[in-house]
């Protein structure tokens, strides 16, 4: 692909020659003569004047370079689509292979792809263009939207409603039970059925491995937009809002409240009944066990206000110096205060 035909797929501003040819994309260090990359953070601009690539993609503000540019406002976007242009995951036939196993009463909508070993169960209802890749498994009653994709492995529980476009990666567990048990009276641990099924929005994405959790009454919701990373753990109950990232081992106790647009950054924690507001982040191993307002961007376990979290953890780091300061002051107060015991020079 000529480089002009690049910038015009992606709506950019082209600075440079529009007839190189592009086969690929890459990231600033890696790209060679005929690969275009990218500058979307301003740590790597240095990068862009020593890059080996054919073109580089930049804000329409960034400085001007002997590589040719693509200049557009959101360059890390404009990235994922050249990807697009270059790479295209595989594509899947419709048609229903033989080993899978569908019951009668559930209804396939049109150009479906079933891979092998595919379980549906009863009452499952499937919008058009599914893809099911071998293994996956559909309990009974699950109802799903146009264009399910879901990767080998992928398990959807008994009731659970899926919207359109959602896809589900490999190992993902929509609907499994929530953690719930009583102690009887013989001091014995007993399980809380959990009869609320899962609801995904439009374009949600679970990751590799997540885990989504139903309720024990009401359901575990999960919000239009919202993308989950590998390894996140959603409790039963908890309601997360539109177009939040629950990133890499990130985990939501029972019930918890998450608002739109949230980032929870990896290995976070939202204890149990905690509200989120929107637009908040937690940023990465913070943890949470009261309610967080709308737009705070909170830090460290137990998790506070991120600017005055930076400030300690400042201080925190000279600890050890402060220590030895304050041994010397000590020391000297300790040398010029007068002995224990006399006065006027005299011993008592």
């Amino acid at each position: 692909m000529k480089l002009g035909e690049l910038a015009s797929r992606l709506g950019a501003e082209l600075h440079g020659d529009a007839q190189l040819e592009i086969t690929g994309v890459k990231g600033i260090e890696e790209a060679g003569p005929t690969e275009v990359t990218f500058v979307a953070n301003p740590k790597y601009s240095a990068l862009a004047r020593k890059t080996r690539a054919a073109a580089v993609l930049v804000d329409p503000d960034f400085q001007q370079i002997d590589t040719p540019t693509l200049r557009i406002e959101n360059p890390y976007l404009a990235f994922a689509r050249a990807l697009g242009c270059f790479y295209q995951p595989p594509t899947y036939a419709p048609g229903i292979h033989p080993t899978a196993v569908i019951d009668p009463t559930a209804v396939i909508g049109p150009d479906a792809h079933i891979g092998p070993y595919v379980v549906v169960g009863p009452g499952v209802r499937l919008g058009a263009n599914a893809t099911l890749l071998p293994h996956v498994v559909l309990y009974p009653g699950v109802q799903a939207g146009s264009h399910l994709f879901a990767h080998s492995h992928a398990v959807v529980r008994e009731n659970c409603v899926l919207g359109d476009h959602v896809t589900l990666e490999n190992g993902a567990i929509v609907g499994a039970d929530g953690f719930g048990f009583a102690k009887n009276e013989a001091g014995h641990w007993e399980k809380i059925p959990q009869s609320g099924p899962v609801r995904l929005g439009d374009r949600v994405d679970v990751q590799a491995n997540a885990c989504i959790d139903r309720a024990t009454v009401g359901a575990t919701e999960i919000g239009a937009g919202t993308k989950v990373d590998n390894l996140v753990q959603i409790g039963h109950g908890s309601k997360v809002g539109e177009n939040a990232l629950l990133c890499a081992q990130t985990g939501l106790a029972g019930s918890s409240v998450v608002g739109n647009n949230v980032i929870l950054a990896g290995q976070t924690g939202v204890a149990g009944h905690c509200s989120v507001g929107d637009g908040v982040i937690l940023t990465a191993q913070s943890a949470v066990s009261h309610d967080i307002p709308a737009g705070k961007m909170i830090s460290g376990s137990p998790g506070f206000d991120n600017r005055i979290w930076l400030r300690a953890v400042l201080i925190f780091q000279r600890l050890p110096e402060l220590l030895k300061r304050l041994d010397r002051v000590e020391k000297k107060v300790d040398a010029q205060a007068p002995s224990e015991g006399l006065t006027n020079g005299r011993a008592e």
